[in-house]
């Protein structure tokens, strides 16, 4: 048996639901490095998922945030991020997602990614198109990197790791309209698909932050590599360039330059 894109969606929903009833309260905050922490809603919305998956699929293996490599039939592998935006979660941000990806073999079939505090619900079927809320949406119309609005994102370790990414994005922000960091890649491939914006690149990522949000982006009509260009954009080290056609041919030129 093979999972549904319903039933994704009705995971991502009721993950969401937990997330929100959550986020009013008091939850434990515990840190696995100097700035990247973990909350106990993390747990609990990781805790519903893996229980959800592991009774319906107890074949399939499962790649989660927290809880890492659950070995299974790797022909048939989910991608969890049970909420993608901690940071802004624990500070009451409301960007904050659960995304859910199922794969066979290297090839993501099935993605989701809700946003609870919006109710919106992205999700993708692969050659089927990328829809919002059951509508079908695509990428905008910017073909111009200095037309363009980016997004990225930062490493955890950028204390002390020397490849923080802060030299792209100066590089970027003089030459686009701007780049917003959202703290949460899923969202930030989610709105490359509905085209609120117009490109996302990030380094040094995991395969469960993007595997749902890229196939959605993809649907949507965005080009999908690694930084480097090339396709297996979730073999490791994961990198990501995700943009309109045009504009993602301009990010990786000045992604490369050496000046």
């Amino acid at each position: 048996m093979k999972p549904t894109l319903a039933y994704i969606e009705a995971l991502a929903r009721k993950s969401g639901e937990i997330l929100r009833a959550g986020i009013d309260h008091d939850f434990l905050i515990s840190y696995k490095g100097e700035i990247d922490l973990v909350t106990d809603m993390d747990q609990r919305s990781e805790e519903y998922l893996l229980g959800e998956i592991h009774r319906d699929f107890p074949e399939h293996q499962i790649v989660s945030e927290e809880v890492g490599l659950i070995k299974g039939d790797d022909c048939q592998t989910w991608y969890i991020d049970p909420l993608d935006g901690t940071v802004n979660y624990a500070h009451r941000i409301p960007l904050y997602t659960v995304s859910i990806a199922y794969a066979e073999g290297d090839q993501v079939i099935l993605g989701a990614v809700y946003d609870p505090s919006r109710d919106e619900l992205f999700a993708a079927e692969r050659s089927k198109g990328a829809r919002l809320n059951g509508k079908p949406i695509s990428i905008s119309k910017t073909r111009s990197l200095d037309q363009s609005l980016l997004v990225t994102g930062f490493p955890y370790d950028i204390r002390n790791n020397p490849e923080t990414n802060l030299d792209n994005y100066t590089r970027f922000s003089l030459r686009t309209q701007g780049v917003r960091r959202l703290g949460s890649a899923a969202l930030d491939l989610s709105y490359v698909a509905c085209g609120r914006m117009d490109g996302f690149w990030e380094l040094r990522l995991k395969a469960y932050d993007i595997a749902a949000g890229a196939l959605i982006a993809a649907e949507a009509g965005a080009v999908i590599t690694k930084l480097d260009g090339s396709p297996d954009y979730l073999s490791s080290p994961v990198s990501i360039v995700a943009a309109v056609p045009g504009v993602h041919d301009e990010m990786l030129e000045l992604l490369h330059r050496k000046d």
